[in-house]
């Protein structure tokens, strides 16, 4: 069985996540706390652009230029 890369991912940020909880439960210094969350920030940044990317592919194949602009509207805020 092959892992979805995506689903990995996720289970990597959900333990960020709950790292960070644990860190501020601790009283552990705010700008550890911030460095974490830039990760989880940057971490789920990279998901939605491979969701975004892997769907603009389909839109491409499949013709549809409108599902299309919107994909890649959306990707490019990311």
């Amino acid at each position: 069985m092959v892992k979805d890369p995506t689903v990995s991912q996720l289970n990597r940020i959900r333990g960020q996540v709950d790292g960070i909880s644990k860190m501020y439960q601790e009283q552990r210094p705010c700008i550890e706390i911030a460095r974490q969350l830039a990760a989880v920030r940057s971490s789920l940044a990279k998901v939605a652009r491979t969701m975004l990317a892997a769907q603009a592919a389909t839109c491409s194949k499949n013709g549809d230029c409108a599902q299309l602009d919107l994909v890649l509207k959306e990707l490019l805020r990311y």
